[in-house]
């Protein structure tokens, strides 16, 4: 079958590109003619699926991105809660009633129901581990007619946007297989999922029964590239139409029109292991601090294309500024006298190995003994969640599952929290971390959280040193692609080649 010109072989490819040649192509060409649209859209991606592309993991970040799996709720470009699957919704104390929306099928031509909702969520709330969206939330969903009541232990006020985190998305019934939940043919979204081969790349193709407005193009096909070099590089060569996350080194090696860059609610965070090691002790910890000069970082690892962190929120939510104290009641240095400390990072994102080596020797000028181990993600997360390094370098979003910060600071920080790295268990910090998150929507909880916030800092468990602005790039054929700073939206049903 003849390929489609803009996929035959270029006389010069760079080596990172070759990676890609050949991948699109065989996806495409097993697609050709797929539909009325034009081009099918190839997508770089950077980390490959953690989990196989379950919902209940970080992977149904990437299902959102590709628009194959919904949520009953989605959440504006304010952050605030709009109708999705559900049409509308209502609290009366613990509990919040929400209207299914008519007229859906999943991708396996069964109905959206409230009942098939329900499913989802319930199987949702009782994984093991839950959805990092759930952590020290008591769920329970029941269908009545075609409404959805969802009931909490507790009163929470953020329950819509805690639904439109993609870790609770709705699938068909077949996608709860025993212990594992596929997206393969089980969504509601524009496009559908059809093939994953493991870790290397997925196909989706446009679903024409889609409740909304039909799909601009006639599907994706998507191929991880963990190697940041080699993303742009597909970009540049033509093997790409969309790449995910191209490193600032790549940046200026790429038309200017094909880069949009954009703040992002992700913060560059130094998180210091407080349960074992030299960083039990509150001088070393806030030695480790007074060591750390952000400002050569951004301009030296990031080529200014990143904020110096005053805190663990940073532009994308300019509320945390005006907010935040000037001063937060910190712990005097200690003299590390050659405490010996590893620290682990991960490759995934390219500027997070020179981040560290130059920590390291920024730590050591100050005394440190530094060892670095660095590794992909999927193989380090498990050793850093069970506190096996000193201190552990993470690119973190700050406001990715709900929309909402006070979810990431508890689910970081909270003494029972899934993702605490750094071991916190600090009594006045679990404190303000539940007032934040009881706290009614608006002012009062965004001060609430500022307060959160500095009583995280204040323990100097978790050092922000920057604020990551994310480079997306985009083919000069490529239209209305997403450019969202929650990492929610990349190719939508208005997305398409031209």
């Amino acid at each position: 079958m003849r390929l489609p010109a803009r996929l035959l072989p270029m006389a010069a490819v760079t080596a990172a590109s070759s990676l890609l040649t050949g991948c699109f192509a065989a996806t495409d060409a097993a697609s050709d003619g797929a539909g009325d649209g034009g081009e099918r859209i190839r997508v770089a991606m950077m980390q490959p699926p953690r989990s196989g592309l379950s919902p209940l993991s970080d992977d149904a970040f990437k299902l959102s991105r590709w628009s194959t799996a919904e949520t009953l709720v989605r959440l504006d470009a304010n952050g605030d809660a709009r109708p999705a699957l559900a049409t509308g919704w209502k609290q009366s104390g613990k509990t919040w009633t929400f209207t299914v929306r008519d007229g859906v099928t999943f991708h396996d031509g069964t109905k959206l129901t409230a009942d098939a909702a329900v499913r989802s969520l319930t199987e949702a709330a009782s994984a093991s581990p839950k959805p990092r969206i759930l952590d020290g939330v008591d769920l329970t969903a029941e269908a009545q007619g075609d409404q959805v009541t969802v009931t909490t232990t507790a009163a929470d006020p953020l329950i819509p946007h805690r639904l439109s985190s993609p870790q609770l998305s709705i699938l068909a019934a077949k996608a709860y297989r025993g212990k594992t939940v596929s997206p393969l043919g089980t969504g509601t979204g524009p496009f559908e999922l059809t093939d994953v081969r493991g870790t290397s790349s997925a196909a989706l193709e446009r679903y024409d029964g889609y409740w909304g407005a039909k799909a601009k193009s006639p599907g994706i096909d998507v191929k991880f590239v963990p190697d940041g070099t080699a993303r742009a590089a597909a970009l540049r060569s033509g093997e790409a139409d969309i790449a995910e996350a191209v490193p600032v080194s790549q940046a200026s090696l790429l038309d200017e029109d094909q880069i949009t860059e954009v703040p992002m609610p992700r913060t560059n965070t130094l998180y210091l292991n407080t349960a074992k090691g030299p960083f039990q002790k509150p001088g070393l910890r806030a030695a480790a601090r007074t060591a750390i000069d952000a400002k050569t970082l951004v301009n030296g690892v990031y080529e200014g294309r990143a904020d110096v962190a005053d805190g663990l929120l940073g532009p994308a939510l300019p509320w945390a500024a005006d907010l935040r104290p000037k001063d937060v009641r910190r712990t005097k240095a200690g003299d590390p006298d050659g405490a010996a400390i590893t620290i682990g990072t991960f490759t995934d994102r390219a500027e997070l190995p020179e981040v560290a080596a130059t920590l390291q020797q920024q730590l050591q000028k100050a005394g440190f003994k530094v060892k670095l181990e660095v590794r992909e993600y999927a193989a380090i997360e498990s050793d850093a969640l069970a506190g096996e390094f000193d201190a552990f370098i993470l690119s973190r979003a700050t406001v990715l599952d709900s929309g909402d910060p006070a979810a990431y600071l508890y689910s970081d920080f909270g003494s029972d929290a899934s993702f605490n790295i750094s071991q916190l268990s600090d009594p006045a910090v679990d404190k303000a971390l539940e007032k934040a998150s009881a706290a009614p929507a608006g002012d009062a909880r965004r001060k609430a959280v500022i307060d959160a916030e500095g009583a995280v800092l204040a323990t100097d468990a978790a050092i922000p040193m920057l604020h990551e602005r994310v480079i997306q790039g985009d083919a000069a054929s490529m239209v209305d692609a997403a450019h969202d700073p929650r990492e929610r939206e990349l190719v939508t049903a208005k997305t398409y080649v031209k």
